[in-house]
């Protein structure tokens, strides 16, 4: 930085106008130069149409009623703009947190009037990239300081894949090149920013999230029953897919070109391979663990500080588990003052994770909000649900999610959040146990296996529950028959993926239950795509990267703080760390029967252990209760016989049998009619929007 720069910063924007005497020209001075000094960015949401039809001339009330849907992404500000001659249209929804100013409004043009882009994101390493540009001599008058411009200038000068192997972000964008009637979509490596598009009817439709494109007059809305099956397996439906048919997800990593009024489509392109990043990563495995140790601290550090920029309020989510806590600690450790935090409890014994996210606090120095929620509370955010998500969804962390964000959103409009570090340093239960428990099962031949595992699933069919009241208490199994079927479908596993997918599939066979449909091949039944990695925990870790993480995690940490216009940033999920972690042997993520041991390490130089060893647990409801409690005559209507009979997606016989068993506490099928009953919330908003459009 110039010397000149050093001491405007120094002797001017540095200092606390509030607590001394200053001149107005003082005020003007500071106020204009701060804008060399910040990092720019919001978070937002985008949209746009492109006519196919014989008319494409442009409705502007049309795509300000569309930008209107997702207001809640972008309560800021808003900008549309259309290219006539072309028949497209562009329109954006602004969440300001960084570069306040007129400056960053969007849509944005190129100085040259070529290029157009709406954007929504933030990029972190922004200020080194214009570095960059103006380093290899381009010449770039800078309007102010938004990373939109930043970005806008680096596709000009780099191209699309030049731009996106540089950016060190979260984002999905458009890129409109009026020159070669081109459209661009692209989306960040990891799937934090979501990004819808397709056809429907004469118009070529994307967006942020799906409610924006449903108001459009050519809107089809066909739902997918193939897509509805990956849905009941997954507890959301992935990407490629969408619910709706014709409509496709942008998977992470990737960006398309678009052509000839959006009839002309070629394949997504992956800009940043995680197969290769994994396949090279373990290839190269080495270090010593003190030294990793330090690498990692120090990536950590990095990534977290460079989440911390904002010119509005900021905080992070805090459970009291590994993740959040390490980004609490880091984020402490480069703070002044005391970071915000924010947790939320429960009352019921099981889900109350509250009291160890206020010891971490308290030890950490947090400013830390704690709200426990009554069920009451909890049960309110369930008719918000299809709204909030507008795609079927199922996870049921979204009630909590959203929660916590609502209550952060009180206090600040940014919060940082631990989502990643499981999926990175093998912190799940089947990365630990996950391989051993395989190659056991895998010793035996596979038909005699097969055998043995029907014949365990259909015991657990059998009222075995029943069986363990002749048995003292304590030598009862709890939940023997759910323990027993999960044994028998793992046992009955082809290979080590198929396996896998046993253990984090919702529905095992969702293709007997939704009617007249059929599962779609995905990366979870094509192994032989798979990359080259030395074992199952690798194996395990890669997909659960690839499909988890982005298509329910981080849609879930997406869809709910966008809910109430808060911007979450993640920033165990900086692409560096990421491949840091593959780069980190085995031996240093499962240590002693433990997941994370590498991540732990760091912890502890900031939280002693003491504070933090006790049981995993996850950010759950009490839903199997609240299924027989008071959600029972909500999920009794929703779940009615006749009413499953006249809509004609899922068999009502077997739908019903697994209520009225659950109910009657015969078995527990909270989970698997959790994703039904989200569907039937999901169908029935969108018949009512239906009918009132």
């Amino acid at each position: 930085m110039p010397f000149h720069h050093l001491f405007i910063k120094k002797y001017l924007l540095d200092k606390d106008i509030s607590q001394c005497k200053v001149s107005v020209f003082e005020i003007i001075f500071r106020v204009y130069f701060y804008n060399l000094f910040k990092i720019g960015g919001m978070m937002c949401g985008i949209l746009g149409f492109w006519a196919t039809g014989p008319s494409t001339e442009i409705d502007h009330d049309l795509i300000e009623h569309m930008a209107q849907q997702i207001e809640n992404r972008g309560p800021d500000d808003a900008g549309v703009w259309a290219d006539s001659a072309a028949g497209l249209a562009l329109a954006h929804r602004r969440l300001s947190i960084i570069d306040l100013s007129p400056a960053g409004h969007q849509p944005m043009h190129s100085p040259c009037g070529r290029y157009v882009l709406v954007y929504n994101g933030e990029i972190y390493n922004h200020q080194d990239l214009r570095d960059e540009l103006e380093q290899e001599g381009g010449a770039f008058d800078w309007r102010g300081h938004s990373d939109t411009e930043t970005l806008l200038a680096a596709l000009r000068h780099w191209g699309m894949q030049g731009a996106l192997e540089r950016l060190n972000g979260m984002f999905a964008f458009a890129l409109w090149d009026r020159a070669e009637r081109t459209l661009f979509l692209a989306r960040d490596r990891m799937g934090e920013k979501p990004l819808y598009y397709g056809h429907s009817g004469d118009t070529f439709l994307f967006g942020s999230e799906l409610k924006a494109l449903t108001v459009h007059p050519d809107w089809q809305g066909e739902i997918d029953r193939d897509a509805l099956t990956l849905y009941l397996r997954h507890n959301c439906v992935p990407a490629p897919w969408s619910i709706y048919r014709g409509i496709a997800k942008l998977p992470p990593a990737h960006y398309v070109a678009i052509r000839d009024n959006g009839r002309d489509r070629g394949d997504p392109v992956c800009y940043w391979d995680l197969g290769r990043v994994a396949e090279q990563g373990v290839s190269a495995a080495a270090g010593e663990p003190d030294a990793l140790v330090d690498e990692l601290d120090t990536l950590l550090r990095d990534a977290v500080g460079r989440r911390m920029m904002a010119d509005v309020p900021l905080g992070a989510f805090l459970s009291g588990g590994y993740d959040s806590t390490m980004v609490v600690a880091q984020m402490q450790a480069q703070s002044k003052r005391p970071v915000k935090t924010f947790s939320i409890g429960f009352h019921e014994e099981g889900y109350n994770e509250a009291e160890h996210a206020k010891a971490v606090a308290k030890h950490l120095g947090t400013e830390h909000t704690e709200l426990y929620v009554s069920s009451e509370q909890a049960l309110a955010v369930i008719p918000m649900l299809p709204t909030i998500y507008d795609e079927p969804f199922s996870d049921s962390s979204q009630i909590p999610t959203y929660l916590v964000s609502e209550l952060a959103r009180q206090h600040v409009s940014v919060a940082l959040s631990g989502d990643g570090g499981d999926e990175l340093f093998a912190g799940y239960n089947r990365h630990v146990v996950g391989p051993g428990s395989w190659s056991k099962a895998a010793g035996m031949p596979y038909p005699l296996r097969k055998l043995v595992g029907r014949g365990i699933r259909h015991l657990a069919r059998r009222d075995v529950q029943r069986l363990m009241h002749f048995l003292p208490a304590r030598k009862r199994i709890p939940n023997l028959a759910n323990k027993l079927e999960k044994l028998g479908d793992s046992l009955t596993s082809k290979d080590g993926v198929a396996f896998y997918r046993s253990l984090t599939s919702h529905w095992k066979d969702p293709a007997s239950v939704v009617l007249n449909a059929r599962e779609p091949v995905t990366s979870l039944t094509l192994s032989d795509d798979l990359p080259d990695l030395p074992g199952l925990r690798e194996q395990m870790m890669y997909l659960d990267q690839m499909t988890y993480l982005p298509d329910d995690i981080l849609t879930k940490v997406d869809r709910a703080s966008m809910a109430v216009s808060l911007e979450a940033r993640v920033p165990l999920l900086d692409h560096r760390l990421v491949e840091f972690a593959w780069r980190v042997p085995t031996e240093c993520k499962v240590r002693n029967g433990q997941g994370k041991w590498l991540l732990r390490q760091v912890l502890h130089r900031y939280v002693p252990s003491d504070l933090m060893e006790r049981p995993k647990m996850g950010f759950g409801i009490p839903l199997e209760h609240w299924l027989r409690g008071p959600l029972r005559d909500w999920a009794g209507a929703l779940l009615d016989e006749k009413r499953l009979r006249e809509e004609g997606f899922f068999d009502p016989v077997l739908v019903r049998r697994m209520w009225e068993e659950h109910v009657s506490g015969k078995r527990r099928w909270h989970h698997h009619l959790w994703s039904v009953l989200m569907f039937q919330a999901w169908h029935e908003e969108q018949l009512q929007g239906v009918s009132s459009g």
